[in-house]
């Protein structure tokens, strides 16, 4: 019986050399029959679907143009980079075991000591329909989180999303998690993820996830979806860094893969601040609720998120979030995005000559409640403010290649920029991101 699986994957590296060097001939083994797909990547499968491997990727190129509350000094400025550059191994072993190992050549995943891993899992499904998975992977929170950075509308997910990162962010460390799908209109997870930050006793910062989603129409083109999530974390370490900060739909700001805006790039600072002291804070948690339909072309999405952490300090008060997006889509050539079970897809274009054009718009709106901070250089006392607006275009060239221009316009209160210890004084700013995008 192991000599037949062996078989199987000698089969599978076979046929990928011969395939891969344009040999003809014919591959044989004593086990199952091999199929060898080039659509979309390159997949070697045996009929009986007990081995699969496939290799694909996904590069994203950006080059975005900003100035104002986008800038220290409020003049333009502009970035050109990688936003992903990801190569992705994944398959099926023994028929009930999954693999995933997704690595971003353009470093905006991982670091250099843990590597730039976006995803390296296993997974078991034999319990259908039931599934677990260990690994490194983003913890389960939100729809547009939950929908590939491949098929997301806007280049950049909503700018209240930045407030609650560590949310759907593997931290660089290990997880576990449990799923489950019903009827074809149920999904639930639930997660542990201890994230690659320690206290001083070299205790792992240790996060919980829940999610669940509804979704009576399910369908392309005739979606209803509603979901709600949860997630809760330690932040009692030391250095804790309690930050709540956005860059407001503009990655150039501060990005890897490529050149950003440097030194004069700026991500506004909402609230909190880094390297607390030891027992500054308790726990920090957030919760959302997640909403969608689609009828054909149509699609209408949103969001609603608050976040708290809490003082464990005399000193401290609590830190409060809270923020929502509200983003339109309409397909002029007639096509309806793709949808799976708590996630959107892709858009497939019907026509090969002109490919599918999508327009869309996008508000993104939050508030920080933060009375431990000081009036400074770059904000005022009291609660700051955001508010985000996103037009765009997306051309689908084809299932493969993806062209998207978008225009942001952020405006914020109590917020601004400086230059050198000193007040620029701009609370406003706007800027555009040019991307191409090739899938296989």
């Amino acid at each position: 019986m192991i000599r037949k699986h062996f078989a199987g994957f000698a089969a599978s590296a076979l046929a990928l050399a011969v395939s891969a060097q344009a040999f003809a001939g014919t591959v044989t083994t004593d086990g199952a029959d091999i199929v060898v797909k080039t659509k979309g990547g390159l997949e070697v499968a045996t009929t009986d679907k007990e081995f699969s491997f496939k290799v694909g990727g996904r590069l994203q190129a950006d080059y975005s143009q900003f100035d104002g509350i986008y800038t220290d000094n409020g003049d333009s400025a502009d970035a050109a980079y990688f936003r992903r550059a990801f190569l992705e191994i994944g398959g099926v072993a023994y028929k009930d075991w999954k693999y995933q190992i997704n690595y971003d050549f353009a470093h905006n995943a991982g670091n250099s000591d843990d590597g730039y891993f976006d995803e390296a899992s296993i997974a078991y499904t034999g319990w259908n329909p039931v599934q677990i998975k260990v690994g490194r992977f983003d913890p389960d929170f939100g729809l547009e989180k939950a929908t590939s950075s491949k098929w997301v509308t806007a280049q950049e997910r909503n700018a209240v999303y930045d407030l609650i990162d560590w949310t759907h962010s593997h931290g660089n460390g290990l997880g576990a998690q449990i799923a489950a799908s019903l009827s074809d209109s149920l999904y639930a997870s639930a997660g542990v993820t201890a994230k690659d930050n320690n206290s001083e006793d070299g205790e792992s910062t240790k996060q919980y996830n829940l999610r669940g989603v509804f979704a009576p129409l399910h369908e392309a083109g005739n979606v209803l979806h509603i979901g709600a999530n949860y997630a809760l974390r330690d932040a009692d370490g030391e250095n804790f860094d309690s930050r709540f900060r956005s860059r407001l739909g503009m990655r150039g700001v501060d990005t890897a893969g490529g050149n950003d805006a440097g030194a004069n790039g700026n991500r506004p600072v909402f609230g909190g601040f880094n390297n607390s002291a030891d027992g500054s804070w308790d726990k920090d948690s957030a919760w959302g609720v997640e909403a969608a339909w689609a009828t054909g072309p149509f699609s209408l999405q949103g969001e609603y998120m608050k976040r708290k952490l809490k003082a464990d300090s005399a000193a401290l008060d609590d830190i409060e979030a809270d923020g929502f997006y509200v983003q339109a889509a309409y397909t002029l050539t007639g096509e309806a995005r793709g949808y799976k079970l708590g996630r959107f897809d892709q858009l497939k274009p019907a026509n090969k000559q002109i490919g599918a054009w999508e327009v869309f718009y996008r508000y993104d709106d939050f508030t920080v409640e933060d009375s431990n901070a000081a009036a400074s250089v770059t904000r005022d006392a009291g609660d700051t403010e955001a508010k985000v607006h996103n037009l765009g275009v997306n051309w689908y060239v084809n299932e493969a290649v993806k062209l998207s221009g978008v225009y942001v316009k952020a405006k914020t209160d109590n917020v601004y920029n400086a230059a050198d210890g000193v007040r620029t004084g701009d609370d406003d700013g706007d800027g555009f991101v040019f991307r191409a995008q090739y899938v296989f």
